[in-house]
């Protein structure tokens, strides 16, 4: 039987909610710093997030509701390139939105974590977020040193292909030179869990606002949250009799 030997985690929606309040923000933010009138709403965003990646949300969002939006480049600068820069300020913006505080861990993550650490067991990160995000949101939410706390961060665009695609999942696999059998993924997206079922990884879903309609078909367990003793989840998907989502339950779902 394959015993668990790792937790990977994505980052945005799973760790902690920072679409709606933080990168939606970052990115309103960004352009009008860029002198655009563009503004994303609350609802919009959520349909801009069927798209992993920034730029990428960026180009789709242009091909989508802007086709005749031609911005004015400097000699020698790609539509690309316009594209990398407009997305590199949102970072600098959603940077300093992390120090402010308002984004806190979603229940049951720190638990999860420390009890893991405890155990010895082995972390990752596995986020299509690039690695600036993941380290403004670890270190002004979970601890100045927290980044030690991952064996593993697989970001951004270190892999040719962003979720749906396992890419990402099968890079973090191969640095930690683990079998996905020996691992577990925890999850927020239907596009998540595609990247970590094509992995081979079981995987946990904590859904939220933005993907609380989204096909889950192959999960272990879908719940609201990981729970905390004072705090039970809901589950929404699979059989568990726990009230929280713990090692022990981890452990048997591998």
């Amino acid at each position: 039987m394959p015993q668990l030997q790792a937790l990977i985690f994505d980052v945005d929606g799973t760790l902690a909610d920072t679409e709606r309040d933080g990168h939606r923000v970052a990115f309103n933010q960004a352009f009008a710093a860029a002198g655009l009138d563009w503004n994303w709403s609350v609802e919009q965003y959520g349909e801009l997030l069927s798209v992993t990646g920034g730029k990428e949300r960026i180009r789709f969002y242009l091909d989508q509701y802007l086709p005749e939006f031609k911005p004015e480049l400097p000699v020698g600068v790609s539509e690309r390139d316009w594209i990398a820069g407009l997305h590199k300020s949102k970072t600098h913006y959603y940077t300093s939105l992390m120090q402010s505080g308002d984004i806190q861990l979603r229940p049951g993550v720190r638990r999860l974590l420390t009890e893991a650490r405890a155990a010895g067991l082995r972390l990752a990160i596995a986020t299509t977020t690039t690695p600036a995000n993941v380290t403004a949101l670890l270190q002004a939410v979970l601890a100045p040193d927290s980044l030690d706390w991952f064996e593993v961060i697989a970001a951004g665009d270190i892999v040719p292909a962003k979720k749906p695609a396992p890419d990402i999942y099968l890079y973090a696999l191969e640095k930690m030179q683990l079998d996905p059998t020996q691992c577990l993924a925890f999850e927020d997206s239907e596009a998540g869990l595609r990247s970590a079922a094509q992995a081979n990884l079981t995987t946990v879903i904590t859904l939220n606002d933005y993907t609380r309609g989204q096909d889950f078909t192959g999960a272990a367990l879908v719940l609201d949250h990981l729970g905390e003793p004072e705090l039970p989840f809901e589950l929404i998907q699979g059989e568990v009799q726990s009230r929280y989502f713990d090692l022990d339950l981890a452990a048997r779902l591998i």
